[in-house]
């Protein structure tokens, strides 16, 4: 009887492991398991972290009358009105400084304001066209087709358009409702108050300041 209860007691200790080979075997497991979990490099860990960290706002353009400013602008588009205005820079001012397209705009933009001129951008440009040198603006009644070839010139205007109508500048030309390049001279420049020289052009006001001064 002895005998088969020393076979039965070697038979379990060559078949179970021993309690204490069993612990140390969980340990080294968990410890494995703790290394894996924390074994991540470091800058890997940093480019994580970055995911996380807040867009950094970009600072407004400030603005600037030139045209690398306006180079940097998005492509212009608007309404009926803005394509007027576009194009009446385009023909009335394109040669001009950055500055002297934003006076020209501002002039327009005073006379939609004004009460004394029609209310809108199209129909201050349009003023009396279809009499031959009696409009207010000489392109228009010149009896030429107004045609666009200079694209570049007419991108660059157009911006010079859609800024103005935002209200991004400040006044350039005091009120100005009239202006004349400074190779003539007319009759009305004599009595209305002179505002601003800017590049080939003077401007005027009348004795009014527009509604929106």
């Amino acid at each position: 009887m002895l005998r088969y209860i020393l076979a039965a007691a070697t038979l379990a200790a060559t078949m179970l492991p021993s309690v204490s080979f069993a612990e140390k075997k969980a340990t080294d497991t968990a410890e494995r398991e703790l290394v894996t979990r924390t074994e991540v490099p470091g800058q890997n860990f940093r480019d994580y972290l970055t995911l996380f960290k807040p867009r950094r706002e970009l600072e407004p353009q400030k603005m600037s009358y030139s045209k690398d400013w306006l180079d940097q602008q998005p492509k212009a588009t608007g309404d009926e009105n803005f394509k007027c205005l576009a194009e009446a820079l385009y023909f009335e001012a394109r040669g001009e400084s950055v500055r002297g397209q934003f006076a020209v705009a501002e002039v327009i933009l005073n006379r939609v304001d004004s009460g004394r001129f029609p209310d809108s951008l199209c129909g201050v440009i349009k003023q009396g066209t279809g009499k031959k040198y009696q409009c207010q603006f000489t392109y228009t009644c010149d009896g030429q087709k107004e045609v666009i070839r200079e694209k570049k010139a007419y991108e660059r205007v157009a911006k010079v358009a859609r800024a103005a109508i935002d209200g991004v500048t400040k006044e350039l030309t005091e009120g100005a409702t009239h202006y004349h390049t400074t190779a003539v001279r007319p009759s009305w420049s004599r009595v209305y108050k002179e505002t601003a020289r800017i590049g080939v052009h003077i401007f005027y006001r009348h004795n009014y300041r527009t509604a929106s001064n």
